[in-house]
């Protein structure tokens, strides 16, 4: 099983990292490879079980469940239904926590997925790098 860890300070108070990165389906309106997204069947953003569909910069298409979610921890977890990516078994969390001598945020994105070994170095520079670093990167660009 492949792992994908990613973490930064974003310069913003935890709440306020939180309240962006917290809509589910509103990852279109800060992270870089997201053209457009909606949830499915009318759902909350927030509601364990929600289905995001989203098209990438690139015309990538993917499904993702929203696996669990938590105001409190400034977390939630997630799986890949559907991915233009040859992996399986992706499961992923986004988590903020405050830095307090500094009222900054640490942001942690994390992944485990199944891949082929001859896959495993382009997906995990797409996933590391291209998704989870690209988008702490674009929160704190927004917020900074």
């Amino acid at each position: 099983m492949a792992r994908v860890y990613v973490s930064d300070i974003v310069n913003a108070p935890a709440d306020k990292v939180w309240a962006l990165a917290r809509d589910y389906n509103g990852h279109g309106e800060w992270h870089p490879r997201i053209a457009e997204s909606s949830i499915e069947d009318d759902l909350s953003a927030d509601q364990v079980g929600c289905v995001r569909n989203f098209t990438l910069s690139d015309g990538g298409h993917l499904r993702e469940r929203l696996l669990s979610f938590s105001d409190l921890d400034r977390a939630f977890t997630y799986t890949i239904l559907v991915s233009p990516m040859p992996i399986t078994d992706y499961v992923a969390t986004f988590r903020c926590t405050p830095v307090t001598e500094r009222d900054a945020t640490f942001v942690e994105w994390w992944a485990t997925f199944e891949v082929d070994e001859k896959d495993e170095a382009d997906i995990r520079h797409a996933v590391g790098r291209e998704t989870f670093a690209a988008g702490i990167r674009a929160l704190a660009d927004r917020l900074e």
